[in-house]
C-alpha cells in the first residue's frame, strides 16, 4: 500500500509520511518506483533536500534547468508539479519547502524564454496567488518579490486571457496593512507597493492585455499609494519643514530617478520606507499615462483628498499635485489644470476655506503647465479663473453690505459671521489672483498682452455718458453703478490685471498699449472709486516703467538729481507713440487729478505715472507737451473752486516736482535755472507748495488762504506770481534754447479746462504779441485758423448759416442733425432755377437791368463799405479809398459770395496795385454780371 501511494502521490496518513519522503529519494529501497515515474517529476523532487533548512539543492536545480531548456514543452508540467507540491506544503505549513519551490520557479522563469512560456506563467501566477492568500506575512512578501521579478521580464507574446484583478486587490489591501508591529507593517506595505508597481509595469507596456486604466483598478491603486504618501507627511511633522525644503530641482531629480526603471530597481528595492517608494510608484504611474488616461488617475486623487478632508491644510495636496505635474508628460500638463478647475467648479458651494485651499494648490502648480499651454487653452483657463473671481465677488457682496450697515453700530453675532465669511472670501480671491499671476508669468509676452486685454474686457465700466455725468455732477459719488458688486468686481479684476502686469516686461509702448487696451484703461482711471483709480495708476506704473525707476519715483521730491534715475534717449517708435497717444494719456491724467475724492495716495500715484512717462518719453519733441500738461494742472489748482485747499496744495507740489524732473530729463539750461529759481522762492515763501504731501497742513496756512480766497476771486490769487510757472517765460526759454513753443501755446483739449472761443484766442494772441515771444509760424497758424473759421460755414456743403436771432436749443440741434439737407437743398435749387428761368423768359429788358443794379439803401452794401474801409486803413494806405465807397458795380458783383471773397483777397493782397490803378475802370464782367450766370 505504501508502494502504491508513493508512486501515485495520493494523500497519506501522518504515520506514513516518512515512507513517502524516502520514496522521493534516489536511494529509496523502492528502486522500481523511481524508474516508473516521469523524469521531470524525479528532477523536481531531487531539488528538495531532506532538511528544508539546507535550502535548494543547486546541482539538482541545474539539472532541472538544463532539462527545461532542452525540452521546453515540459515547462507547463514542471510548473504544475511544483504548484502541487507547494500547495501541499502550504496546507501542511511546511513553509521551508514552500520557499524552496518558489525559488525554483523563479529560477526557471528567469532562465527559460521559450515561445510556450505562457503555459509555465499560468502555474507561476497560481502559485503566487496561493502564497498571497496565506495568512503568513513571510509568504506574502515572498510571493510579492517573485511577482516583481516576473513583472520585469519582457515576454515575446502577450497573453490575452491573463487577468490581474486578484493581484491588484491583494496588493492594495497589503498597502493598508495595520499590523501592530511597525517593522512587520512596513514590510507588508512595502511589498504591496512593489506589487502594484509590478502590475503597472506588466500591464501598461502592452495595450493588448487587460486595461489597467479602468476606474475599477485606479480606484484601488491610487488611493493605496496616496495612503502611504500621506503617512510620510505625518511622519515628517505634517510636512511643514519638508515641503518648504523641497524645491523644484529636488522633485525633478526624483522624477529622473523614477524614469530609470531597470537601472535603479535594486536601489528602489533596498528602500525600507513605504512612503518614499509610494511616491516613486506614483510618478511612474503618472508618467506612463497617455492623454486619455490622465483623468483616470486624477479623479481618484481628488476623491481621496475630499473623503479624507486633506484640503485644509493643503500641504499634502500641494505635494501630491507637484509630483503629478513633474511626472506627467509635458504636453498633457494643462489637463491637470483643467481637471482641478473642474473640481473647483464642483466645490463652488463648499466652504471658503476648502475653495481657498484648492485655489492655492492651483497657484502652486499652474506655472508648470503654463509653458505648454497654447491657443484656446490659455484663454479657457483665464476665463475660468475670472469666472470664479466673479462668483466670489457676488458671494462677498452681502458681507460687504453687512459691514457697511454695521459701521458705527455694535457688532452682533450675525455681523461677526458676515465678517468671517468676507475674510475667507478675500483669501480665496487672493489665491485665485496669485494663480492667475503665476500662470501668466510663464507665458510669452504676446500672450500676456492678450490676457490683460481679456481681463480688461471683463471689467464693468460706467459708460462714457455716465463718466461725463460724473465729471459734471461730482456730488453723486456712486453714479453709474448698479450696486456695490460692480465696484468690488472692478477692484478684484484690476488686481488680477495688476498681477499679470507685474509679470510683463515692456519693450515697446505701441506693443504694450494697443488702442483696444489703452482706451478702456484710461477710461477706468476716471472711475468714481478712489481705490479703482489707484489700481489703474499702479497698472500704468508697472507697464510704463522699463528702466526700473518706479521705486525712486513713488514720492514727489524736488531733489531729482539725488535719485540716480536711469535715462535713455527716446527712440523713434516711442516718439510716434507719444504723438499719437500722448494727448489722450495727458488728458486722462489731468482729469484724474481733478477728482474731488482723491487722497494723497491717488495724487502721488498720478505723479508717479507722469514721472515715469517723463523718464521714458521726454525728449526734444515731447518736452513742450509735458510743460503744457504742468501748466494745465497748475491752472486747475488756481481756478477750480470745487477742490479743497489741501488738494490744491497737492497739485502745486507735484507740478513743481514734475517741472524739475522734466528739466532734468531734457537738460535745457534756461529751463533748469528757471525751475531752480521757482523752487527756491517756494522754499522761502511757501514751503507748503512743495513736497512731501501731507494729510493735514498747518492750520494757520489753511485759515489764511481760505480767508483770502473768500475776499478775492476764488482763483488762487493769493499765491504770488513768482511762485508759479509762467507760460510766457517758459516759451521765452524754449525759444532761447532753439525750440518751437507753438505746442506750448496750443489750447489743451483736457476735459477739465474751459474751451476758449475765438475771442479768447484773439486776446491771447494780442497778449503774446505784446510780449514778443511768439514765433512767426505760430502767428501764421492762428491767422489761418481764424480765416478757416470765418469761411467754414460758407464753404461747407449741406450746412446753412444760423442767424443770430435763432435760439440754440437741443431740439434745434437735433433737427439740424436729423434733417436731410441734401434733398432739401436740391429741391430749393430746382425751384430757384425754375423761377429764374421764368423771369428771364417773360420779363422785359428794363426789369432785368434793374435786377442787376445795386440797391443804394441795402444794408449789406453799407456793411461791406465799412469793412473795406477798415481793411484799407489797417493796411496803411490812407489815400486808398479813404472816405470813398467802392464802385457800386463792384459791390453789386460782390453780393455773390465768390466775388466778395475775390474782392477781399485782391484788396488784402494787392494793395499796391489797387493804389496805382484806382482810377482805371473795372472790367466789364465785374460791372454788369447778370445774376443768372452767377449761379
Amino acid at each position: 500500500m505504501a508502494f502504491m501511494k508513493c508512486c501515485f502521490e495520493s494523500e497519506l496518513p501522518d504515520f506514513l509520511e516518512s515512507v513517502v519522503q524516502k520514496c522521493t529519494d534516489p536511494g529509496c529501497c523502492c528502486g522500481c518506483c523511481s524508474a516508473l515515474r516521469p523524469r521531470y517529476k524525479r528532477l523536481v523532487d531531487n531539488i528538495f533536500p531532506v532538511n528544508p533548512q539546507d535550502g535548494l539543492v543547486k546541482n539538482n536545480m541545474e539539472k532541472l534547468t538544463f532539462y527545461a531548456l532542452s525540452s521546453p514543452e515540459k515547462l507547463d508540467r514542471i510548473g504544475e508539479y511544483l504548484f502541487q507540491r507547494a500547495s501541499r506544503d502550504i496546507y501542511r505549513r511546511r513553509n521551508g519547502f514552500v520557499i524552496i519551490a518558489m525559488e525554483a520557479m523563479d529560477q526557471l522563469l528567469v532562465a527559460c524564454h521559450a515561445q510556450n512560456l505562457n503555459l509555465f506563467v499560468e502555474s507561476f501566477l497560481r502559485m503566487v496567488q496561493k502564497l498571497l492568500e496565506s495568512t503568513e506575512p513571510k509568504l506574502q512578501v515572498l510571493a510579492t518579490q517573485s511577482f516583481v521579478r516576473f513583472a520585469n521580464i519582457e515576454e515575446d507574446t502577450p497573453s490575452y486571457h491573463r487577468r490581474y484583478d486578484f493581484f491588484i486587490s491583494k496588493f492594495s489591501s497589503m498597502c493598508h496593512s495595520n499590523y501592530s508591529e511597525p517593522e512587520l507593517r512596513d514590510k507588508i506595505r512595502l511589498a504591496g507597493i512593489k506589487g502594484l508597481q509590478g502590475v503597472v509595469r506588466k500591464t501598461v507596456s502592452d495595450d493588448l492585455v487587460e486595461n489597467i486604466w479602468e476606474a475599477v483598478h485606479m480606484d484601488k491603486i491610487v488611493p493605496s499609494l496616496l495612503f502611504n504618501m500621506q503617512n510620510l507627511r505625518s511622519m515628517r511633522g505634517k510636512g511643514a519643514k519638508g515641503e518648504g525644503s523641497r524645491g523644484k530641482a529636488d522633485m525633478m531629480a526624483e522624477e529622473d530617478d523614477a524614469d530609470d526603471e531597470v537601472d535603479e530597481e535594486d536601489e528602489v528595492e533596498e528602500r525600507s520606507d513605504p512612503p518614499t517608494l509610494a511616491e516613486t510608484c506614483m510618478r511612474e504611474l503618472v508618467g506612463r499615462a497617455s492623454f486619455g488616461h490622465i483623468r483616470a488617475v486624477l479623479r481618484p486623487v481628488l476623491r481621496h483628498l475630499d473623503h479624507h478632508e486633506l484640503w485644509v491644510p493643503n500641504l499634502f495636496a500641494i505635494h501630491t499635485f507637484r509630483i503629478i505635474m513633474f511626472s506627467i508628460q509635458a504636453q498633457y500638463s494643462y489637463t491637470v489644470i483643467e481637471t482641478l478647475m473642474a473640481h473647483l467648479d464642483d466645490n463652488s458651494k463648499a466652504s471658503p476655506k476648502i475653495r481657498t485651499s484648492i485655489a492655492d494648490v492651483l497657484s502652486k502648480i499652474i506655472s508648470i503647465a503654463a509653458g505648454e499651454s497654447v491657443g484656446p487653452s490659455v484663454l479657457e483657463i483665464i476665463n475660468s479663473l475670472l469666472t470664479h473671481l466673479r462668483q466670489s465677488v457676488m458671494r462677498e457682496v452681502p458681507s460687504r453690505v453687512a459691514e457697511e450697515g454695521n459701521a458705527g453700530e455694535d457688532e452682533s453675532v450675525e455681523g461677526e459671521g458676515y465678517e468671517e465669511v468676507g475674510g475667507d472670501e478675500r483669501q480665496y480671491q487672493e489665491a485665485l489672483i496669485n494663480a492667475l499671476g503665476e500662470f501668466a508669468n510663464h507665458l510669452p509676452d504676446y500672450q500676456k498682452i492678450e490676457i490683460m486685454m481679456f481681463i480688461m474686457s471683463k471689467v464693468p465700466h460706467t459708460g462714457a455718458e455716465q463718466a461725463r455725468q460724473h465729471h459734471h455732477h461730482r456730488h453723486h459719488h456712486r453714479r453709474g453703478y448698479t450696486g456695490p458688486g460692480d465696484a468690488l468686481l472692478q477692484n478684484i479684476l484690476l488686481k488680477s490685471l495688476l498681477k499679470v502686469g507685474t509679470k510683463y516686461r515692456t519693450l515697446h509702448f505701441n506693443t504694450t498699449f494697443p488702442l483696444s487696451f489703452l482706451e478702456p484703461l484710461l477710461r477706468m482711471s476716471l472711475a468714481p472709486d478712489p481705490t479703482v483709480r489707484l489700481l489703474v495708476q499702479q497698472i500704468l506704473h508697472t507697464l510704463v516703467d522699463r528702466h526700473h525707476n518706479l521705486d525712486k519715483l513713488l514720492k514727489p521730491t524736488i531733489n531729482v538729481a539725488d535719485l540716480d534715475l536711469t535715462l535713455e534717449k527716446c527712440s523713434r517708435p516711442d516718439i510716434i507713440f507719444a504723438r499719437k497717444h500722448g494727448p489722450a494719456m495727458h488728458s486722462s491724467l489731468h482729469e484724474s487729478l481733478e477728482q474731488p475724492g482723491n487722497t494723497a495716495a491717488n495724487v502721488e500715484a498720478v505723479y508717479t505715472t507722469v514721472a515715469l512717462m517723463c523718464t521714458e518719453l521726454a525728449c526734444e519733441d515731447t518736452v513742450a507737451d509735458f510743460l503744457r500738461l504742468l501748466i494745465s494742472v497748475q491752472d486747475t489748482a488756481l481756478t477750480n473752486a470745487t477742490l479743497s485747499t489741501v488738494h490744491k496744495y497737492y497739485l502745486h507740489s507735484i507740478v513743481m516736482s514734475l517741472f524739475i524732473l522734466v528739466a532734468h530729463a531734457v537738460p535745457i539750461p534756461p529751463i533748469m535755472e528757471y525751475a531752480h529759481k521757482v523752487a527756491t522762492s517756494r522754499e522761502e515763501k511757501a514751503p507748503h507748495l512743495l513736497p512731501p504731501l501731507l494729510e493735514n497742513y498747518s492750520e494757520v496756512i489753511v485759515d489764511e488762504v481760505e480767508s483770502s480766497s473768500s475776499s478775492d476771486t476764488k482763483s488762487g490769487a493769493t499765491i504770488s506770481p513768482e511762485l508759479l510757472l509762467d507760460q510766457a517765460q517758459l516759451a521765452e526759454h524754449l525759444i532761447g534754447a532753439g525750440f518751437d513753443p507753438a505746442r506750448l501755446h496750443q489750447a489743451p483739449s483736457y476735459p477739465g479746462l474751459p474751451r476758449h472761443s475765438w475771442v479768447d484766442s484773439s486776446a491771447a494772441m494780442a497778449a503774446a504779441a505784446s510780449t514778443g515771444i511768439r514765433s512767426s509760424s505760430s502767428v501764421g497758424a492762428d491767422l489761418n485758423s481764424l480765416s478757416a473759421d470765418a469761411d467754414s460755414t460758407a464753404s461747407s456743403p449741406g450746412m446753412q448759416r444760423k442767424h443770430p436771432g435763432e435760439e440754440m436749443t437741443f431740439e434745434a440741434i437735433k433737427k439740424v442733425l436729423s434733417d436731410s439737407w441734401e434733398k432739401e437743398r436740391e429741391g430749393e435749387e430746382e425751384e430757384r432755377c425754375r423761377k429764374l428761368c421764368q423771369t428771364f423768359r417773360n420779363a422785359d429788358f428794363d426789369e432785368l437791368v434793374s435786377r442787376t443794379q445795386t440797391k443804394q439803401n441795402d444794408a449789406l452794401q453799407n456793411k461791406l463799405n465799412e469793412i473795406f474801409g477798415r481793411l484799407s486803413t489797417a493796411v496803411g494806405h490812407p489815400d486808398n479809398m479813404m472816405g470813398r465807397s467802392p464802385p457800386p458795380q463792384l459791390i453789386a458783383a460782390s453780393s455773390s459770395p465768390f466775388l466778395g471773397r475775390l474782392h477781399q483777397r485782391r484788396s488784402s493782397g494787392g494793395q499796391g496795385t489797387l493804389h496805382n490803378n484806382s482810377n482805371s475802370p473795372p472790367p466789364a464782367y465785374e460791372i454788369l454780371f447778370p445774376e443768372l450766370f452767377v449761379y
